[in-house]
C-alpha cells in the first residue's frame, strides 16, 4: 500500500511538482510532508493537491494557497 500525491495547477492539470516526494508508507506520513514542503510546492507552481492510497482518492483537491486572515 502505497500513498501519494498528485499535484495540480489550480485549474486541476497535473503538473511537476517542485519537490519530488517518495512514495509514502502511511497517510500520516504523506500528510506531515504536504505540511512541511507545501510553501515550496506553491511557489514552485502546484497550486493544489490530490492525496491517494494506491490508486484510490482519500481527498482533495485541496488548495495549498494559506488562507489570509
Amino acid at each position: 500500500m502505497a500513498w501519494t500525491w498528485r499535484f495540480e495547477k489550480s485549474d486541476g492539470t497535473e503538473t511537476e511538482p517542485a519537490l519530488q516526494p517518495e512514495e509514502f508508507t502511511t497517510q500520516g506520513d504523506a500528510e506531515s510532508w504536504i505540511g512541511e514542503y507545501w510553501k515550496e510546492l506553491l511557489e514552485g507552481g502546484a497550486a493544489q493537491v490530490t492525496l491517494f492510497e494506491d490508486t484510490t482518492k482519500i481527498y482533495g483537491s485541496m488548495g495549498l494557497q494559506a488562507d489570509s486572515a
